[in-house]
């Protein structure tokens, strides 16, 4: 379940680091901490700064629109759609959620339920066809979910990892460590554009990144993309 916690950060005197200070509203299980990490009072932790605007028109279209494609798919009432979502979203992170325009659910709020709807068109092989072209492409999450389920980024068909940073003419790709090499999605057709018109002609022709991700090593394995791990 989702966690909330308020934060400071503070900057080191020389500035060139810095201190994220936060204070926990429960106390976390100490002994698993120390299981997982080693230590009850220094562990590694993932965070995202939480943006409390309010929920925008365009993740309301988004959203509405990707329920249409589920709708559209499985033949199901799209508000039956929504209501399941919403009662997922309270589940997942113990609050409730509403994407009205009185609506107090923030920027944050919205994204998280998208990626959960976004997590069952991929599970389910749900075709991204009236809400693709609305799709947040620039999002690190959706290139991460179209590499994890072999998507091309640009047309959602079965799709190659390209590599954006080459591995090199010569070089073993099962000595290479991959973790280390940024990768996206792309059917053939599209691989061959990316190598016909280059990273810049590309992305302006397509309207998306180039720039790639890296996965880890586990994905990597289950794309079995072998290498130095």
């Amino acid at each position: 379940m989702e966690k909330r916690s308020r934060a400071i950060l503070q900057p080191d005197d020389d500035g060139k680091g810095a201190w994220l200070m936060i204070r926990l509203d429960h106390i976390p299980n100490l002994d698993h901490t120390e299981t997982v990490s080693g230590s009850k009072t220094q562990f590694y932790v993932d965070w995202e700064l939480a943006d409390k605007r309010r929920v925008r028109k365009k993740q309301r279209r988004l959203f509405f629109a990707l329920l249409n494609d589920i709708a559209d798919h499985f033949i199901v009432p799209p508000d039956y759609l929504k209501g399941m979502f919403y009662l997922q979203y309270e589940a997942y992170t113990g609050k409730e959620i509403s994407l009205a325009d009185h609506s107090r659910s923030s920027v944050t709020d919205a994204n998280v339920l998208i990626e959960l709807v976004v997590d069952f068109m991929f599970e389910w092989h749900v075709p991204f066809a009236k809400g693709y072209e609305l799709l947040p492409k620039e999002e690190q999450y959706f290139i991460y979910q179209c590499c994890r389920h072999r998507v091309c980024l640009i047309c959602g068909k079965p799709a190659d990892i390209h590599h954006v940073d080459a591995v090199g003419m010569g070089s073993n790709r099962g000595r290479t460590d991959h973790t280390k090499k940024r990768v996206l999605p792309l059917c053939r057709i599209h691989h061959g554009d990316y190598h016909t018109l280059g990273p810049e002609k590309f992305s302006k022709l397509y309207h998306i990144p180039t720039t790639g991700i890296k996965l880890d090593k586990e994905i990597l394995k289950k794309l079995n993309i072998k290498g130095d791990y």
